[in-house]
Order: structure tokens, then C-alpha cells, then sequence
């Protein structure tokens, strides 16, 4: 797929040849690239409603979805750092101003900021992403940590909080003059 997945995929049963279609049942496993390991999840049997006047038919079962979400969690993609560069903290009047971020904390803690420092923020992932499916879109639940760091003058950095972030969004997808659109809602 890319540096970090690759995927396994093989027939789950026999080609049933049709008339009018072909019925091709893959089993599709999605590992860390380079480490084939065993995926912690179990293939649950699902069936996709009659779709005669289709063309082509392709329907993703949640074990794809979970062993995905393992697979990039397991390589490190959920984990990243915001550099310096991107944002900035001051203090000005008892604010710590980001021009990228926000949170009421952050204001807590400018007030025992002396020096303005550029910072960094790490933001990593502490479980293995959770992916639903549901009727008309897919629920993404999220648990991570995020880390803010001042970048000092001799280049270290000093960690000025932490905090544990839980996120619960909903995508919809949906095809709108020829194109896939996508719906991202915040549920909590």
C-alpha cells in the first residue's frame, strides 16, 4: 500500500460464476509493512445486498478497516510532531498565543512563562484506532496523548504540559456529481 502497510489478500472461497457477474470473495489483511504478523482480529462473514444493475461492486468489511487501523498504528503513523516552525508561542498580557492551536489550558500555563519559546507538539496515538461501520458512514474513535515542548536556545526541549486527548468522529461519504465527498463530524 505504502512504506508503512502492506495487505494479504487471497480468496476467502470458490469464484461463483453467474450469467451476468462474477462473485469474487477476497479476504483482505492489512500488516505493518516488512513484519507479516498474525492480525489480532477475527474475520466475521458479512454479505453485500443485490446490486444487479452495477457494473462493478466492491464492498470493505470492518476486519479490513481494524486490521488497517492496526497495521499504521503499529508502524507509527498515528504519532508526529508539529514542529517549531509551524508554531509559536508568546506571551503577551498573560496569553500564550498559538497560531496554529487552541485550548484554554494553554493560557494557564503562559502566565508562568517568562521568555517567549518557539514549541513543538507531540501528538501520538495511545491505542490502536477503533473504525465502525454503520449504515450510511464509518465512526473513527481515537485515544492519544499531546505533548507541548519549548524549544530552548541550545536547541532542547522542556516539556511544559501534557495533556490525554479521546476523539469520536463520523465520516460520511457520498458521491456528488461523479466525485466521492466526504462529511467529517466531531461527535465528541
Amino acid at each position: 500500500i505504502d512504506d508503512l502497510a502492506e495487505i494479504d489478500y487471497s480468496l476467502s472461497s470458490l469464484p461463483a460464476v453467474f450469467q451476468p457477474f462474477i462473485d469474487l470473495d477476497l479476504k483482505g489483511t492489512v500488516f505493518p509493512a516488512g513484519n507479516y504478523i498474525g492480525s489480532p482480529y477475527v474475520v466475521a462473514p458479512f454479505s453485500v445486498t443485490d446490486q444487479s444493475d452495477s457494473m462493478l461492486l466492491l464492498a470493505f468489511s470492518e476486519y479490513y478497516f481494524q486490521t488497517s487501523s492496526f497495521a499504521y498504528y503499529t508502524a507509527g503513523a498515528f504519532n508526529m510532531t508539529i514542529a517549531e516552525e509551524v508554531i509559536f508561542c508568546s506571551t503577551r498580557s498573560g496569553f500564550l498565543y498559538f497560531f496554529l492551536f487552541f485550548c484554554p489550558a494553554i493560557s494557564q500555563v503562559a502566565k508562568y512563562s517568562v521568555t517567549p519559546y518557539p514549541v513543538m507538539l507531540k501528538l501520538m496515538a495511545t491505542e490502536i484506532p477503533v473504525i465502525s461501520l454503520e449504515q450510511d458512514s464509518f465512526t473513527v474513535e481515537i485515544q492519544g496523548s499531546m505533548e507541548v515542548l519549548a524549544v530552548l536556545p541550545d536547541s532542547t526541549t522542556q516539556s511544559l504540559f501534557t495533556m490525554n486527548v479521546a476523539a469520536n468522529s463520523s465520516i460520511s461519504l457520498n458521491i456528488f456529481d461523479q466525485k466521492l465527498m466526504g462529511s467529517l463530524c466531531l461527535n465528541r
